[in-house]
């Protein structure tokens, strides 16, 4: 992939981040775009955004755990406000 294509990526995961409140629900889609939406939301969760994930993937699981993005399960978390994939 290249560099411009990256930067492209990384403005879409900064737009739908735009989108995220706090206290929000937030299903996780997988993928290079989800990737890096996941990346940027970590900084905002450091910063003190209180959200909840639910991956779609155990790959997006794993990210999140890894960067410190609170999880929970479908079951867990059914009513999500904002789905980003």
């Amino acid at each position: 992939m290249g560099m411009d294509a990256r930067r492209l990526k990384i403005e879409a995961a900064r737009v739908a981040l735009g989108y995220v409140e706090d206290g929000m629900k937030l299903g996780i889609g997988t993928g290079s775009t989800a990737e890096e939406f996941v990346r940027l939301l970590a900084e905002r969760v450091r910063e003190g955004l209180q959200i909840v994930g639910v991956p779609t993937s155990e790959r997006t699981a794993a990210l999140c755990r890894e960067l410190g993005v609170p999880l929970a399960t479908l079951d867990e978390e059914p009513a999500l406000n904002l789905t980003v994939d």
